[in-house]
Order: structure tokens, then C-alpha cells, then sequence
């Protein structure tokens, strides 16, 4: 469909046999996956501006703009996919179905190398799945080669299985669950680990921002010393304790995890934790107290794709609703080979 902008130049309209002009539907879009105003919340708010829009067509709109956005999304998976390193993480998403709710999962692959001093631009890509079936991952990253941060799902252990994917654990769970036991039973044993950990904590709060060799030297003088002195003293600790306490189930999980961290010990451009995942994932998190289901399968992969596309916009300081508006008037007639021209970061350059 051809409309005029206020230039008097003949555009092709976002979406077909659509009224709806760019800013409308960037605004619809962000509003749901950014400020987290369900459909019918929306349609309430447009009713008070004496505009009838129903909350089905609100949510037409968002199926078509995020089909006509997939692209999009999908050069933001290629460029995570690019990287040496991810962070991963997942959530879960109630899904309608006939009978009741089933639970999907909305998975998060961030790409954030600014820890380590890089130029390359954030991006958080999100992907939509029925369940936590290890498929999914495996799916999405089947052609990664890398490092991926994650939290111990098993959904990855088909990926780490491969000579061309390496698994990095992060020191926050170990830390959580002696800071638990030491709150409910105030042992002086898991006191002690948690002191030692912080000046794991120490080293990494003066590596940050540095470039990837300054790291690994810092890590290798600093670092290293201190996790082979932890390790060796929770093997210390197993002998003075029951081996069925909850301490004990928590030692032990964290000297499993401690073999799985050592790689960042060599490697500067990884990262002792999976904070960038975890903040990624709160969007989600938000937005499903308050819209509280997908209502389909097409449903979540619209939410995946909205969330990718605002949440990296987000990353590089870009105005989602902004960008958006600049992308939908255009992309309809924008050639696929030149789908990258239109991400966030070459927005703001175009802008500055």
C-alpha cells in the first residue's frame, strides 16, 4: 500500500492493507515490550483519546510489524553467533493452550564485550520455545564457535559435548548457596567461603574495562592463587562435616562448578559472571506480571522478536521507539541484502 509522507513522497506503507504509519506501530510495539502495557490496557488508553482500536487489532499490528521486523532480529543473531563469547540464560513463559497454561521458554544469547575493553557494539537476541528441550539451544547456536556463559541447564550439554563450544560457569550460584546456608545456619565454614570468594570478586572489580591480555595476566597473578587455595580448602572441609549436610551438598557442587571456571583464568575475553544474561532476561520478567501469557506459539515469537530488537536498541543507548519508527519506514521496500544498514547502532551514526 503507497501513502504519502508530509514530504509529499510516496512511501510503502509498514504493513499491507494496513492504516497504521510507522510511529504508530513503533509506539504499540514498545509500549507492550518495553513499558509493559498489555494489548487491552492500550486499547483502554486510546478509547480515553476517542480512538477505537480493539485490542485484537492491536495485536494484528504486532504480528505483522514483527514478521515484516524478523530480519531484523535475525542479522542480531548472526552477529551474537559472531562473537568468541555469550552470556546465555532462559525464563519461562506461560503459553495458552486448550485445557490451561502450558510453560515455554523465551531464551536469551547476549553479546556484551565491553567488559573487556571491546569497540563492538551490545546485542541481546531472544528466542522463542515451546519447553526447555535441549533442541532449542542446540538449534539456535548450531553454528556458534566459542564460549558460552551459562548457568549449569542442561539444555547446553549437547552443545559442550562438541570440540567447538566451551562451557564457562559462573561464580554467583556457589556464592549464593553458601550466602543461603550461612544466613539460615550461620556456619563459620560456609562464612569463610564466602570471604574467600570475595577476592575472587576483588580481582574482577579491577580487570574491568581492560583489554583481554591485561585481564588473563592480572587473573593468572591475582586470581589463580586464590581459586587453587579455595579448592583445596573445601576438599579440607568435607572431612570435618557430614557428608549428607546441606554444607556438604554445597561444597560439592561448588568444587563440580570450580573445574568448569578455570577458563577464564587464560581467556580475557571471558567473564566470572552471567549478570548481562540475568539483566536481559528481566524484561521478560516484567512484562509477564503484567500481560501474564503468550496467547500462541506465533504469540512468543512475536515477543522473542520485539524483545530483541528493543532490548538491543536499549543496549547501545539508541531510543527504541525512535529507531523503530526509522526502521518501519523503510524496511518494507529496504533490500534484504542490506539488512545490517538498518541496525540500531548505525542509527545513532546516521543521527550524530
Amino acid at each position: 500500500m503507497l501513502r504519502q509522507d508530509r514530504t509529499g513522497r510516496v512511501a510503502i506503507a509498514p504493513i499491507e492493507r494496513g492504516r497504521p504509519g510507522a510511529g504508530l506501530l513503533a509506539h504499540v510495539l514498545v509500549n507492550k515490550y518495553a513499558d509493559h502495557y498489555p494489548l487491552y490496557r492500550q486499547s483502554q488508553i486510546f478509547a480515553r483519546e476517542g480512538i477505537d482500536l480493539d485490542r485484537s487489532t492491536l495485536g494484528g499490528w504486532i504480528g505483522q510489524t514483527t514478521k515484516l521486523l524478523e530480519p531484523l532480529a535475525d542479522a542480531i543473531g548472526r552477529y551474537v553467533r559472531a562473537g568468541q563469547a555469550i552470556f546465555a540464560d532462559d525464563t519461562p513463559l506461560k503459553l495458552q493452550a486448550k485445557k490451561k497454561c502450558a510453560t515455554a521458554r523465551i531464551w536469551t544469547y547476549v553479546r556484551d564485550e565491553r567488559p573487556w575493553a571491546s569497540a563492538d557494539p551490545p546485542t541481546a537476541w531472544y528466542k522463542f520455545g515451546t519447553d526447555r528441550e535441549g533442541k532449542h539451544p542446540t538449534s539456535h547456536l548450531g553454528q556458534f564457535k566459542g564460549w558460552i556463559h551459562a548457568d549449569g541447564c542442561t539444555g547446553f550439554n549437547d552443545l559442550f559435548g562438541t570440540e567447538d563450544v566451551h562451557e564457562m560457569v559462573r561464580m554467583a550460584h556457589v556464592r549464593r548457596k553458601f550466602v543461603d546456608i550461612f544466613q539460615s545456619q550461620g556456619l563459620e565454614i560456609a562464612e569463610e567461603a564466602i570471604k574467600r570468594i570475595a577476592l575472587l570478586y576483588r580481582v574482577e572489580k579491577a580487570v574491568r574495562g581492560k583489554s583481554p591480555v591485561e585481564r588473563a595476566a592480572l587473573r593468572q597473578t591475582d586470581a589463580a592463587p586464590v581459586l587453587d587455595d579455595l579448592e583445596i580448602w573445601l576438599d579440607a572441609q568435607l572431612n570435618r562435616i557430614s557428608g549428607k549436610s546441606e554444607l556438604a551438598k554445597t561444597i560439592r557442587y561448588a568444587l563440580g562448578r570450580m573445574k568448569k571456571m578455570r577458563g577464564y583464568l587464560e581467556n580475557g575475553f571471558l567473564d566470572f559472571n552471567n549478570n548481562c544474561a540475568e539483566r536481559s532476561i528481566r524484561c521478560v520478567a516484567l512484562g509477564r506480571k503484567n500481560y501474564l501469557f503468550a496467547g500462541s506459539e506465533g504469540g512468543g515469537k512475536a515477543a522473542a522478536i520485539a524483545y530483541t530488537l528493543i532490548e538491543t536498541a536499549k543496549l547501545n543507548k539508541v531510543d527504541p521507539q525512535a529507531w523503530l519508527t526509522w526502521v518501519l519506514a523503510q524496511i518494507a521496500d529496504h533490500k534484504i541484502t542490506r539488512i545490517d544498514e538498518l541496525l540500531p547502532w548505525r542509527c545513532a551514526a546516521s543521527a550524530a
